[in-house]
């Protein structure tokens, strides 16, 4: 399944007051749309403290990579996602261990929500 993209701040701002959960690798939000709409949706982002911009383009290519392998089996319809890359860690970390940190903090994210 694929998933649509968050680029609206509304909707960055809606899920930066929902659940959250952090790891080594990056910081997950997410939150239940309550609509009638089955879409998962992501948004990618990196602050100018992970690095200039071919740091920040480099980590959110991993992020969203990360998403397309992970969303498909563990995310759920009707919700909105937002991966937050970290300084140093988001780019430098292992790419298997990237996702299994999105893997733990969807897994925790949804027994909270």
């Amino acid at each position: 399944m694929a998933y649509d993209i968050l680029k609206a701040r509304a909707d960055f701002l809606q899920a930066a007051r929902a659940l959250r959960r952090g790891t080594q690798g990056m910081m997950v939000q997410g939150r239940p749309r309550g609509d009638d709409s089955p879409a998962i949706r992501v948004g990618f982002t990196c602050s100018k403290k992970v690095g200039n911009a071919v740091a920040r383009n480099r980590a959110k290519r991993r992020l969203r990579e990360a998403a397309r392998m992970v969303l498909a089996q563990q995310g759920r319809p009707g919700w909105d996602y937002v991966l937050i890359g970290r300084r140093f860690d988001t780019a430098a970390r292992p790419f298997p261990a990237l996702l299994s940190d999105l893997e733990y903090a969807l897994k925790k994210l949804h027994q909270q929500g």
